[in-house]
């Protein structure tokens, strides 16, 4: 799996760092715009990146390359994404997956006539301890309540407040606490428990229409599942899954999953499988394993769990009235 890689910002950091643990996975080549050439030098002389572009069609173009990880703004997802599987490259796109479900279907559908591979770069599911989450649910009894909190303030909600428009909160580039933070807690509740059937999202919002925090409630058959994501607060992050048996704590921020508690009557018992404290690496080996394999099957069944995220999160945006530059275009 040798990979070239778009973006500069500190998740490309903590990915080149994972994938110095994933055997037989190497970044041989970058892209950066040309204003930010100094960022991708540290980061290649960091890791030993032998290839920096600044033209992204000229990296598409080298054949040494497997695969391309996006972490560029979220509304510059779909476009390179596209472009780089109808290159041939497989494809790690980091979520949210694109802005809009459209989007999503479309590059589901280029990928499979490529016969390519293609991934969301979501940690928490493929986190050891979602995976002990998955294997206790039983034990809990029927699930009546699902809290998530997710709550992060962010230091440029503080140059929102100034007067700037930062990447992150900006409608144009499909910015938002839903898509940055809470996005993570739809994964964590739909892998498990698959699409809700009612969804509502009220959220707080700027005077520019996009959303600093908010709430999701996602209604099931028999239970309620609220997810709170925010970057103009801080928290106590966790998620609690309540059943008439007991309830499941899982420790920490909803991305990482750092420990799980099962409370059964007045017993607690504490599990934590991750031996790693980099939450990327376990995403990357499930990948290279994949890739390996030529595992389509998992691959496009992990698209089809993408999709439904996608669909979900639509249903909340739509809810919550967070309009996208994207949805003006359609």
């Amino acid at each position: 799996m040798r990979i070239g890689t778009i973006g500069t910002g500190p998740i490309v950091d903590t990915f080149l760092s994972a994938l110095d643990n994933v055997e037989g996975a190497d970044c041989i080549a970058m892209y950066t715009r040309p204003n930010s050439t100094s960022k991708a030098e540290s980061l290649a002389a960091k890791y030993n990146v032998k290839k920096i572009y600044t033209d992204l069609e000229e990296m598409y173009s080298n054949p040494d390359i497997d695969f391309v990880y996006i972490a560029s703004p979220n509304s510059l997802h779909f476009e390179q994404a596209f472009k780089a599987l109808q290159q041939g490259k497989n494809v790690i796109c980091e979520k949210p997956f694109t802005s809009t479900v459209r989007e999503a279907e479309k590059l589901i559908e280029l990928a499979k006539e490529n016969n390519l591979m293609l991934f969301e770069a979501i940690s928490n599911i493929h986190l050891p301890n979602f995976r002990i989450v998955e294997e206790n649910l039983k034990l809990l009894g029927d699930i009546k309540v699902i809290q998530c909190n997710y709550s992060q303030l962010s230091s440029r909600y503080l140059k929102l407040l100034e007067g700037e428009i930062p990447n992150i909160f900006n409608p144009e580039f499909s910015g938002g606490a839903l898509s940055d933070l809470n996005i993570y807690n739809l994964h964590f509740v739909i892998k498990l428990f698959g699409q809700p059937e009612k969804v509502q999202y009220m959220a707080n919002k700027h005077s520019n229409g996009i959303d600093t925090s908010g709430i999701v409630t996602m209604e099931y058959s028999g239970f309620v599942a609220q997810c709170v994501g925010s970057k103009d607060t801080n928290s106590m992050n966790f998620i609690l899954i309540q059943g008439e048996n007991g309830f499941i704590h899982v420790v920490g921020d909803p991305n990482s999953c750092t420990e799980v508690l099962l409370h059964l009557g007045d017993k607690e018992v504490k599990l934590n499988n991750q031996a790693l404290s980099n939450r990327l690496y376990y995403e990357l080996e499930t990948f290279n394993q994949i890739y390996k394999e030529a595992n389509y099957v998992k691959c496009y069944g992990l698209l089809d769990h993408s999709l439904s995220v996608m669909e979900t999160y639509e249903r909340a945006r739509e809810d919550g009235g967070i309009v996208f530059a994207v949805d003006k275009q359609a």
